[in-house]
């Protein structure tokens, strides 16, 4: 019986992780699901939160409103129920992710912080809002595209954190991109 209880503790005191996907999602697409899925099964994250942006600060313009981006992200999402999408930048007024991070911080405590990203999106981590930041709150998961490894090789934030912070996942990749999506709409 004793043993069962000290179970049962050990249990409730095991941290959580949660992963966060950000982005515009301008289309979410069957890539960002398929890393989603990835990082739910080899990090076993508990969650996955797709953050959805209002605007990139690196690209002009979105193809869609941030209503249709919502909407197609939670389609798309529908039946992988460990996602949950979410448009956090009125409820935490700032656009920055070391605010969103913070947030869910003290939303979820007890819980480890996964940021997921692209390769093509290290490359310049380097010039986002509190970058180091990012770094030191949560563990950055880099997941692999096609023609980016010797870009992301040079990167800042690859020669000064590569084994500490990031963790770069291989896996059998969709060649898709919302760039691409978008020249077909």
């Amino acid at each position: 019986m004793a043993q069962d209880r000290l179970e049962n503790k050990l249990k409730k005191n095991l941290k959580k992780k949660l992963g966060i996907l950000g982005g515009t999602f301008d289309p979410a697409h069957i890539g960002h699901v398929k890393i989603s899925v990835e990082a739910k099964k080899k990090f076993r994250i508990n969650k996955v939160i797709w953050a959805i942006t209002k605007k990139n600060p690196f690209k002009k313009k979105s193809l869609f409103s941030l209503n249709k981006r919502i909407e197609i992200a939670k389609k798309i999402t529908s039946k992988k129920k460990f996602i949950e999408v979410y448009f956090f930048e009125k409820k935490i007024k700032s656009d920055k992710t070391i605010k969103l991070i913070n947030y869910l911080k003290k939303k979820y405590n007890n819980t480890d912080i996964y940021f997921l990203m692209g390769a093509d999106n290290l490359i310049n981590f380097h010039k986002w809002y509190k970058w180091e930041k990012i770094l030191l709150k949560s563990k950055i998961l880099v997941f692999d595209r096609h023609g980016y490894k010797k870009k992301l090789m040079k990167s800042p934030t690859f020669k000064r954190f590569n084994k500490k912070k990031l963790e770069f996942i291989r896996f059998n990749k969709i060649n898709i991109s919302s760039s691409k999506l978008k020249k077909i709409w």
